[in-house]
């Protein structure tokens, strides 16, 4: 496997996951935040906060463009779903959607710095998971249960992605 592109809603554990798998095929894991950092000089949320989510969602998109030139497990940001541009890229790759239970993903993102969610992160998770559930299925290759631990998980992506092959 020489890329595979990680989907899913916030506090999924697209980059703790895209670690553990990357590390398990000796390949390079790629965090899409870190990614945008590195090749803006702007975080996300200051991104957002300084220049809105529409100019974040079109250089996200760009910064998808130049990641899947790469050999690596890319963990994407939670949103890369919500525009065609970045759907259609998404379509052309391996993309895995993980998926857990709000209750799960709440706890997950109670710490941390997610402009995105606001003050009330469980309903943000409610309004996102509605906004989004269609686009994570239209762009999957195959969906993955995320609420257990991260050895299990890569375990089920592994075992999956082989079954198939």
């Amino acid at each position: 496997m020489a890329r595979v592109v990680l989907v899913g809603l916030p506090g999924v554990g697209k980059t703790t996951v895209a670690a553990a798998l990357a590390a398990a095929w000796g390949i390079d894991a790629i965090d899409a935040d870190a990614f945008f950092l590195s090749t803006t000089g702007r975080s996300v949320q200051d991104h957002i906060r300084h220049l809105g989510e529409v100019s974040f969602r079109e250089a996200e998109c760009e910064a998808l463009r130049a990641m899947t030139t790469m050999d690596a497990v890319i963990a994407t940001g939670g949103g890369i779903v919500t525009t065609a541009p970045a759907r259609g890229v998404l379509e052309h790759e391996c993309t895995i959607w993980l998926d857990a239970p709000n209750d799960v993903l709440l706890e997950r993102v109670a710490t941390g710095d997610r402009p995105l969610l606001g003050d009330d992160p469980a309903e943000a998770l409610v309004r996102l998971r509605a906004q989004r559930e269609a686009l994570y299925r239209e762009v999957a290759t195959i969906t993955i249960d995320a609420s257990a631990a991260v050895a299990e998980i890569v375990r089920d992506i592994v075992s999956t992605l082989e079954a198939r092959a």
